[in-house]
C-alpha cells in the first residue's frame, strides 16, 4: 500500500485515538489524565447578588452544570435529575450544585433566582460579565454556540456535562444522573 493510500487510515486512527481519550478522561469512575485540568478558579454572582468564587466552596464536594433559564429540555431535565438525587441524599447533607449559564445577556441573577426556585435550595445560579464567563467555561472545557432564531430569539448550544468536583476544587469525573437517584447519591456521598 502506498503513503498515499494509508493517509486516511492514519487518520482514522489518530481521530479514534483523541476520541478514546476525551471519553476516559470525563468517564463516570475515571479521575480524568494526569495533567487534564478541569475546572479552576472563578468569581461570578449568585442569584441573591453574593459574589461566590472557588474559593467559597472549599472544604466541600460540589457539582458543576452548565446550562441556561431559556433552555427548553436539557436543563430543566437534568437539574430536576439532580434534585432527585439531592432529596435522596438528605437536606443534612452539605453539598452544593452550581448552575452556571452559558447566557449571560440574559441570565441575570434575578433571572437565576426565579428560575431556580423550582429546584433544590442547594443550587446556586452563577451568571457575570460575558468575559467571566468565557473564562469559567474555558477552565472546565464548555463548548457553548449562540443559535440564532426567528424574531431576534436565540438559543445556546452546549456541553451538558456535570463535573463532580472534590473538597479541594479538583474535577474527579462526570457525574452520571442517567441511573436510579438512590444510586447516584450513594456515590455522591462517597464524597462528603
Amino acid at each position: 500500500m502506498s503513503r498515499r493510500n494509508l493517509f486516511p487510515f492514519v487518520m482514522l486512527a489518530l481521530c479514534a485515538f483523541g476520541v478514546g481519550v476525551t471519553i476516559f478522561a470525563i468517564s463516570p469512575g475515571r479521575t480524568g489524565l494526569p495533567g487534564a485540568a478541569i475546572g479552576g478558579p472563578f468569581t461570578l454572582t449568585a442569584q441573591d447578588g453574593r459574589s461566590i468564587s472557588d474559593k467559597d466552596l472549599r472544604g466541600h464536594p460540589f457539582l458543576v452544570f452548565f446550562g441556561y433559564t431559556h433552555c427548553p429540555d436539557t436543563c430543566p431535565t437534568s437539574l430536576f435529575e439532580i434534585s432527585e438525587v439531592l432529596k435522596v441524599l438528605g437536606s443534612d447533607k452539605d453539598i452544593k450544585v452550581l448552575f452556571v449559564t452559558v447566557d449571560p445577556e440574559r441570565d441575570t441573577p434575578a433571572a437565576m433566582g426565579d428560575y431556580l426556585s423550582s429546584f433544590d435550595p442547594r443550587f446556586i445560579g452563577l451568571s457575570g460579565s460575558p468575559e467571566a464567563t468565557a473564562a469559567i467555561e474555558k477552565a472546565y472545557r464548555v463548548y457553548t454556540r449562540k443559535v440564532s432564531g426567528q424574531n431576534g430569539e436565540y438559543s445556546m448550544d452546549h456541553t451538558a456535562i456535570i463535573y463532580l468536583m472534590d473538597k479541594e476544587g479538583r474535577f474527579i469525573n462526570a457525574f452520571n444522573i442517567d441511573r436510579p437517584p438512590q444510586i447516584a447519591a450513594q456515590e455522591l456521598a462517597k464524597y462528603l
